[in-house]
């Protein structure tokens, strides 16, 4: 489900920017990001090497944060009803198979509101870490 075709649904801090450009630098390779909605990760986003996650059919690409490309399951976009999504970095260890974001830190998303006209959140700022 992408709602807003044409849209980037994820942009990133500063702080998000730098810890990808040291990890590509530091891998002298590409990483992706696939939110994870449960299970084993949480509700964090995992960073793996570019191609180590097998994206499908029911996998929606939110964009691109570097180059790096960032994926949701289709039926948790939907059931999270987030239009858009700001990847940071936040103190602490990775969850599951992420790779860190720079020593004792870690990747989260926070949602951004929705874009849809009308929508109750439609001017809300970001408010907090996706659930």
């Amino acid at each position: 489900m992408n709602p807003i075709a044409g849209v980037e649904r994820i942009t990133a801090t500063p702080a998000a920017r730098s810890a990808i450009s040291r990890l590509r630098a530091s891998r002298g390779a590409p990483v992706m990001f696939v939110q994870s909605g449960g299970c084993c990760a949480g509700s964090t986003p995992m960073c793996l090497p570019e191609g180590e996650f097998m994206v499908g059919q029911g996998d929606v690409l939110l964009g691109e944060i570097e180059g790096c490309p960032f994926y949701i399951d289709d039926a948790l976009d939907a059931a999270w009803r987030h239009d858009r999504f700001v990847l940071d970095v936040d103190r602490g260890d990775p969850e599951g198979f992420s790779l860190p974001a720079g020593e004792g830190l870690r990747f989260v998303t926070h949602s951004a509101g929705r874009l849809t006209p009308g929508s109750a959140a439609h001017s809300s700022p970001p408010n907090g870490t996706t659930p």
